[in-house]
C-alpha cells in the first residue's frame, strides 16, 4: 500500500500509541511509543516518523520510523498510555503500574514512578497479577487487572489513592473514562460495567451484557463527542455498539473479525470513522460517514475487498448507524469497511489513530504506520 510503511523491530509489539499533539496545532503526529511482550527482555520504545509525510519530487515519501530511545520494561507491556506529552503510563504482566518520562531534548527515557504489585491475587505472597489496562486523565490514572481490582492513582502521589478490591469476580480486560467522574470496564464474562467515582461503594452503577453466552470482551472505546455511544470488541470478533443511556444490550451487533478483536478506536476528531484490529491479522477501517451513507451499495470495492467478502459475509446491523452509529433508519445502513494491511499476518495487537495517521503493532515483530487515511 502506497500510504503505509512497515518497520521490522525484532520484538513482538503489544501496544502502540501516538504522542499527543497540541489541540490548537495543525501538526500531524510525528512521535509514537511502543511496548513489547513475550520477549526475553521487553521494552518501551519511542519512535519518530522521521521524514514521513514530506514530499519527494512529485510523490509522497515514506521514511522508515526511526528509534529514538528505549528502556527495559519489567514484564510484558499489557497497556500503554500517554499521561501528557512527556509521561507514559504502562501496565505490566507482573502487576506493576509504571510512569516513564520521555526527555525529547536528549532522546532518553527514564523511570519516574512505579507501583509494584498494584495488582495481585489475594494470599499470593508478593506475586503480582497481570495489570491488563490503564487509562489516564492527567493527573488521574485508573488501572484494572486479572485480580478483578480497580486502582486509582494520582501522578503526583506515591500511594494508591483508592482501591476497589472486589470490583469484579472475573478478569477485567479494559478500562476507559466515560466522563471525568465515571469509568467503564469490560470483563471476561461479556459484561460492560459503569462505575461512578463519586460513590464510595464497591458496586458498579450499571451492568450491561452482550448475550447469555458470556463471551469475553477485550476492548472498548467511547465516542469522543457523544459519550453515551460506546464500542466494544471481544473473543468472538464481534463489534458491539452500545447506548449506555438506555439499553442494557448492544444497539448494534456487527459480525466482524474471524478471531479475537484486541482493540477498537473511534477517530478522535472524525468519529464516524472507527478502527479495529484482531488476532486474525487484520486491521479494519469502518467508515460510517455521511458520504458513505449516500452511496447506493452496502460494501464497496477497494483495498481488502476480497478479505471483507469472506469475513463480513454475515454482516448484520440490528439498528443501523447514527451519529452515524445509532440511527434508527435502516436506509442509512451503508458501511464501508477496508482492511488497511496489505495481507494477513500474525495477530495485530494494537492500533492508534490521530489526525491523518495510524500506527499498529503486530506479533510479526513489525510496526506499520499509515498516513493520508482519508484521501
Amino acid at each position: 500500500m502506497e500510504n503505509m510503511v512497515a518497520k521490522f523491530v525484532s520484538q513482538k509489539i503489544s501496544k502502540t500509541r501516538w504522542r499527543p499533539v497540541s489541540a490548537s496545532s495543525l501538526q500531524q503526529p510525528d512521535v509514537f511509543a511502543a511496548g513489547s511482550w513475550d520477549n526475553e527482555e521487553n521494552k518501551v520504545s519511542i519512535w519518530s516518523t522521521g521524514d514521513f509525510g514530506t514530499i519527494n519530487m512529485e510523490e509522497d515519501y515514506l521514511a522508515d520510523p526511526k528509534l529514538l530511545c528505549d528502556i527495559r520494561h519489567k514484564g510484558d507491556v499489557m497497556d500503554l498510555q500517554f499521561l501528557d506529552q512527556e509521561r507514559i503510563v504502562t501496565a505490566s504482566s507482573t502487576g506493576r503500574v509504571t510512569i516513564f518520562r520521555y526527555h525529547p531534548n536528549n532522546q532518553t527515557l527514564s523511570e519516574k514512578q512505579k507501583w509494584e504489585h498494584a495488582h495481585h491475587h489475594v494470599g499470593s505472597e508478593g506475586a503480582g497479577a497481570p495489570c491488563t489496562s490503564v487509562v489516564c486523565n492527567n493527573p488521574e490514572i485508573v488501572s484494572v487487572g486479572e485480580d478483578g481490582r480497580i486502582n486509582f492513582f494520582r501522578a503526583d502521589s506515591r500511594e494508591i489513592v483508592r482501591t476497589i478490591d472486589d470490583a469484579d469476580s472475573s478478569t477485567m480486560h479494559a478500562v476507559n473514562f466515560l466522563r471525568t467522574t465515571e469509568i467503564l470496564t469490560v470483563n471476561s464474562i461479556g459484561q460492560l460495567k459503569m462505575w461512578d467515582l463519586r460513590q464510595e461503594g464497591n458496586d458498579p452503577t450499571q451492568i450491561f451484557s452482550v448475550t447469555n453466552e458470556r463471551v469475553p470482551l477485550h476492548c472498548l472505546d467511547r465516542h469522543p463527542s457523544q459519550q453515551h455511544v460506546v464500542a466494544t470488541g471481544g473473543h468472538d470478533g464481534m463489534l458491539c455498539i452500545w447506548d449506555v443511556r438506555q439499553s442494557r444490550m448492544p444497539i448494534s451487533l456487527l459480525n466482524a473479525h474471524g478471531a479475537e478483536m484486541w482493540e477498537v478506536h473511534f477517530h478522535p476528531s472524525k468519529p464516524d470513522h472507527l478502527f479495529t484490529c484482531s488476532e486474525d491479522g487484520s486491521l479494519w477501517h469502518w467508515d460510517a460517514s455521511t458520504e458513505v451513507m449516500e452511496r447506493p451499495s452496502f460494501l464497496h470495492g477497494g483495498r481488502g475487498t476480497s478479505h471483507l467478502s469472506r469475513s463480513t459475509a454475515g454482516l448484520s446491523v440490528s439498528q443501523s448507524l447514527m451519529t452515524a452509529w445509532l440511527s434508527n433508519d435502516p436506509t442509512k445502513g451503508n458501511l464501508e469497511i477496508t482492511n488497511l494491511l496489505p495481507s494477513s499476518t500474525l495477530s495485530v495487537n494494537s492500533l492508534d489513530v490521530l489526525g491523518e495517521y495510524l500506527v499498529c503493532g503486530t506479533d510479526a515483530e513489525a510496526i506499520y504506520v499509515t498516513k493520508r487515511l482519508f484521501t
